[in-house]
């Protein structure tokens, strides 16, 4: 592999790991790379390799949940525990199984469909609809916590999650803002919504198992695959850790603001360059 083309699968990278937690659609800016820096496709399997990446991230970060979560489910379903805290995780699991599944049957009907003939224009008015979105919860401060939620919270959540099928909307915005609007508090809200992520990103990476196996590109390519897995991971880490610290501080704001700013610049590009 040549240097300059080792280093576009770093950026593309680089680009994945940024905006896959925060709330600005890390498809649409696939699409906008590739479209205005003349990055050809480098197929399916590379993207679910950049997925598989933040997985880790996030599971890396959560870790401590997850533990508590599986711990006391365990004992709930296998030892017959009915303490506040099994009741309450098993509770929330049946949350996120819930909100999965809306996503998990649209994702398999519209899998040959989505991200097909996608424009940078397209993925533009997405974005302001994104920005818009979020516009509209930057001045929630709910109360709910994770015992308080309900089923409907689930499939509010889970619904909003399958408009993020749509490059250029993005899918820690789409959860985060159905997580607010049925009232969480910001904290609960992020934990929620990157819980949910994993049941999801999971499911895309063994669905895309027989993409990556028949890859024609992964003998040639696969350094670059490397590189590219190993500085998603690392810059997921980082631009989660962030979104925390500003979702802490309630500044959900300035991300909406980017959606307006790349989406306006996406639309003009379509317009009158592209």
């Amino acid at each position: 592999m040549e240097f300059w083309e080792l280093i576009k699968y770093v950026l593309l990278g680089l680009l994945q790991g940024i905006t896959e937690p925060i709330p600005v659609s890390s498809s649409g800016h696939l699409v906008i790379a590739r479209e205005i820096f003349g990055i050809e496709a480098t197929g399916l399997s590379f993207e679910i390799f950049l997925n598989t990446a933040s997985l880790i991230a996030v599971l890396f970060i959560y870790r401590y949940d997850i533990l508590s979560i599986l711990g006391n489910l365990s004992r709930f379903l296998l030892r017959g525990a009915r303490d506040e805290a099994a009741i309450d995780d098993a509770r929330y699991t049946m949350y996120l199984i819930i909100a999965t599944i809306p996503v998990g049957i649209m994702g398999l009907l519209l899998n040959d469909f989505i991200g097909e003939n996608i424009s940078v224009g397209f993925v533009g008015v997405m974005l302001l609809v994104t920005g818009l979105a979020l516009w509209f919860i930057k001045n929630k401060r709910g109360e709910k916590r994770d015992g308080e939620l309900t089923v409907k919270d689930s499939l509010i959540v889970g619904f909003a999650q399958v408009a993020a099928l749509t490059p250029g909307i993005s899918r820690s915005g789409a959860t985060l803002v159905g997580a607010m609007s049925v009232g969480m508090n910001q904290k609960n809200a992020l934990r929620f919504v990157f819980l949910l992520y994993i049941p999801v990103s999971l499911g895309t990476g063994l669905l895309g198992i027989s993409d990556i196996a028949n890859d024609p590109n992964i003998d040639t390519l696969w350094v670059g695959y490397l590189a590219a897995f190993a500085v998603s991971v690392v810059a997921t880490y980082y631009a989660l850790r962030w979104l925390q610290n500003v979702m802490q501080r309630g500044n959900l704001v300035i991300f909406a603001y980017y959606c307006f700013t790349i989406g306006t610049l996406s639309i003009l590009y379509q317009l009158f360059i592209a």
